[in-house]
């Protein structure tokens, strides 16, 4: 890709530039998960922290590459490293090795993200050449089958999956793009910029895709994708649009929720069965086993504080900042006045039990979970 002298106008030569820490988030050995920095040559060295998923075994495994979007506001430093459990288990289930590469700039990758231009086009090829980092690493490693592999991203890798799909290795058998795109606000038609970068790709690119939109995406609704889809297909690219409609409160979420699992994962097993790679469920201990949700209580509205049994001043702000976290989320409490909440990733029930049975007697019971009071006991006082 004729990117370098784009991206080295863009970049800091300085990969030791010191930056606030992302999120630390345990590895789960019962994933196989562990995180190893790839060092990409083409950019000063720089190292990418790339979380690694395996299954059971010694391989070679079927590899898939999973591309991370860009978290909204804030220091692309501070986002958390990729880790998209509801496919990771679809994924481990079938055998597969699953890479979850953070590019350049973002999390605890070193170097800097590439700036707001309004040119997308650019913007995708430049992360492209981190993916190819992470792909010429893992041609090298004895574990990965690097002749079976699939490619997905959501948001800003969904874009950077198609970018990188323009001169795939040979290896790629399919490409999944979830809501893929990049937004810029300030002084910029990036409308107009995302459909002629997908316009561009499509001319270039002769591998097929399969993009997914939901009709309420805050970022790319059909008026914005449905014109870059078209100049994608005007332009020679082979891509199935599968406009999947109404998907909770934002569709642009719908990749990272199990419960958008029914949507997108039998089309894409369809993809890759027809591209002769591994479906079959292999490894049924992988899957996603959640703790039962209670019923709603009617003991009070989530957002009254002032009901929380066996409140203290410490209570009343944990439980604040649950009332400010994002769904699936989970709220626990004991008698003592000790508490635990969780959200986001598998099962937030049992780990805000389990935080905050850390904390007490044990004996901690679940009191919100999402918007609903949950609680059931009669309060002693």
């Amino acid at each position: 890709m004729k990117m370098k002298s784009f991206v080295s106008s863009l970049m800091m030569a300085c990969a030791s530039f010191v930056y606030a820490q992302a999120p630390n988030i345990p590895v789960d050995p019962s994933l196989g998960e562990s995180i190893v920095f790839i060092k990409n040559e083409n950019k000063w060295g720089i190292d990418l922290e790339t979380t690694i998923f395996k299954p059971e075994g010694t391989g070679p495994f079927p590899v898939a590459v999973l591309n991370h979007g860009k978290a909204p506001g804030g220091s692309n430093k501070f986002q958390e490293r990729n880790r998209p459990l509801p496919a990771v288990r679809e994924l481990l289930q079938r055998g597969y090795a699953v890479i979850a590469p953070m590019r350049q700039g973002f999390a605890n990758s070193g170097g800097v993200t590439v700036g707001d231009s309004c040119n997308i086009e650019a913007n995708g090829n430049a992360q492209a050449l981190d993916v190819q980092a992470i792909v010429d690493w893992l041609k090298k490693q004895s574990w990965a089958d690097a002749t079976r592999m699939m490619m997905m991203g959501q948001s800003h890798g969904g874009l950077t999956t198609l970018a990188y799909a323009q001169n795939p290795d040979i290896g790629f058998k399919v490409f999944v793009n979830f809501a893929g795109g990049l937004k810029f606000t300030r002084d910029c038609d990036w409308q107009r910029s995302l459909k002629n970068a997908y316009g561009s790709y499509g001319e270039k690119t002769k591998a097929e895709s399969i993009w997914f939109y939901g009709e309420n995406d805050s970022f790319f609704p059909p008026s914005v994708i449905n014109p870059a889809h078209k100049a994608y297909v005007d332009a020679g690219g082979k891509a199935e649009l599968v406009a999947f409609g109404i998907f909770g409160s934002d569709a642009h979420a719908m990749f990272g929720s199990y419960t958008g699992l029914p949507i997108w994962w039998k089309r894409v097993e369809t993809r890759l069965t027809a591209a002769g790679l591994p479906t079959q469920v292999i490894h049924p201990k992988y899957a996603y086993s959640r703790t039962v949700r209670p019923a709603a209580s009617g003991f009070a509205e989530v957002v009254n504080i002032d009901k929380l049994p066996y409140a203290n001043d410490t209570m009343k702000a944990t439980y604040q900042r649950f009332l400010t976290s994002a769904l699936p989320r989970a709220f626990a409490l004991d008698t003592e006045g000790l508490t635990g909440f969780a959200f986001g990733g598998d099962d937030p029930l049992k780990r805000a039990l389990d935080f905050c049975n850390r904390k007490g007697k044990g004996e901690c019971k679940l009191y919100a979970v999402d918007n609903d009071v949950v609680w059931l006991e009669e309060i002693k006082y």
